[in-house]
């Protein structure tokens, strides 16, 4: 299941979640202000991160310069618990699933979350109007969001 990371102002994260529900791809969203990030999410985050701290963490956000902040010196408990105290220098959106990991709106990198079944079928350019591929391609579809949508799910799923 793909989770997103989002902030109500971000104009970003309107987008990602717009592409999402374009191509009928179910998400949980977790707004960082409203909802308290777990551990173990955070924790997640920063495995999944090629660049450590660099790729999630704003280092021109306000707390961190007012502040003076040095993020190399905090241990990963101390790290965790700093990002649940201030969210706002967490870059957004974040999208990740069990196999994918993206900071930001990218429309070519995004296309990695559509699942692979679907995205060939996308690039088969008759397929919408060949007859022998449309019963296969509304099947597929079907099969794929019994499996992998949830309650958690936006509506629409």
């Amino acid at each position: 299941m793909i989770r997103i990371y989002t902030a109500p102002s971000c104009a970003s994260c309107r987008k990602v979640k717009a592409w999402l529900k374009e191509h009928h791809i179910p998400y949980v969203e977790k707004n960082i202000f409203s909802t308290l990030l777990r551990e173990v999410e955070l924790r997640e985050l920063l495995e999944r991160s090629e660049n450590g701290t660099d790729d999630i963490i704003s280092k021109r956000s306000k707390i961190i310069k007012e502040n003076k902040v040095d993020l190399d010196d905090m241990s990963v408990n101390q790290l965790i618990h700093f990002i649940q105290e201030n969210p706002s220098i967490l870059k957004r959106p974040i999208i990740i699933d069990e196999r994918r990991f993206q900071v930001g709106y990218n429309a070519e990198e995004i296309r990695a979350f559509i699942p692979r079944e679907l995205r060939q079928l996308q690039e088969c350019n008759h397929i919408d109007y060949c007859p022998q591929f449309v019963d296969i391609k509304k099947e597929i579809k079907e099969e794929y969001y019994k499996e992998h949508c949830s309650d958690e799910c936006e509506e629409d799923c």
